[in-house]
């Protein structure tokens, strides 16, 4: 793929040797050239191999700084359970109708919770939600009575991880328009929920590599050494 000007510009400012976390989110910043806000992602790659049942990484992680995204959520409930849900802000509740409209294609929301009592019903949309990443799960929280939590939680910065079959996880960490300090410690609290996360069976280093970009950006390697999300250098 052709690069385009802007784009080599860019990466002539991107150092060899990795950046402490803050120094690297600056950059991130100053190499965007795109004319919307961009989405900032971490890409941590990993010393596991996902191919092994006791070596998979996948769960979700609060943001302290949120993730600058809006986040429509869908609940599937019923009575009590969904005037709850309406109540802290779901953008669709529903059942039957909820099914249908996703059976017909309609996927007018980016996270979707239920009621463990409706699981037997939304079981029958794995193969329809499942590749697209909005299948609820209770190891994710999505499956529970406490839907108001999951519904805040998810529309206040809550977001996923999962390592792909190459062992590296992609993660959202927020917008380029946050302060540098605002990543940097969204950066801190994913980095330290992939450590704490760490597969018992993984061997040898953990992580071999973490780059943060902008949508439209190279990246910029971040230095995994160094603990202290604020810091620009290693101490």
């Amino acid at each position: 793929m052709k690069k385009s000007k802007k784009y080599r510009a860019a990466e002539a400012q991107i150092p060899e040797a990795p950046l402490a976390p803050l120094a690297a989110m600056k950059l991130v910043q100053e190499i965007s050239s795109a004319n919307f806000d961009e989405t900032v992602t971490c890409d941590f790659r990993l010393g596991i191999d996902t191919r092994q049942a006791d070596q998979q990484l996948r769960g979700t992680v609060s943001l302290p700084n949120g993730s600058g995204k809006e986040v429509r959520v869908a609940v599937f409930a019923e009575g009590e359970a969904a005037r709850v849900a309406e109540e802290a802000g779901a953008d669709i509740v529903g059942t039957a109708d909820l099914m249908e409209q996703i059976q017909k294609g309609e996927f007018n929301f980016d996270a979707a919770v239920a009621t463990p009592d409706q699981m037997g019903k939304v079981g029958r949309l794995g193969k329809i939600l499942g590749p697209r990443g909005l299948m609820p799960n209770p190891k994710l929280g999505t499956v529970t009575n406490d839907v108001a939590k999951a519904i805040k939680e998810l529309k206040g910065g809550r977001v996923e991880y999962r390592a792909d079959r190459y062992g590296i996880a992609h993660v959202i960490i927020g917008k380029v328009s946050f302060t540098p300090e605002a990543l940097a410690e969204n950066y801190g609290a994913v980095y330290d929920e992939i450590l704490r996360m760490k597969p018992a069976a993984a061997k040898g280093k953990y992580v071999k590599s973490i780059t943060a970009s902008s949508t439209m950006s190279p990246g910029v390697p971040v230095d995994s050494s160094v603990t202290r999300a604020y810091t620009e250098s290693a101490e």
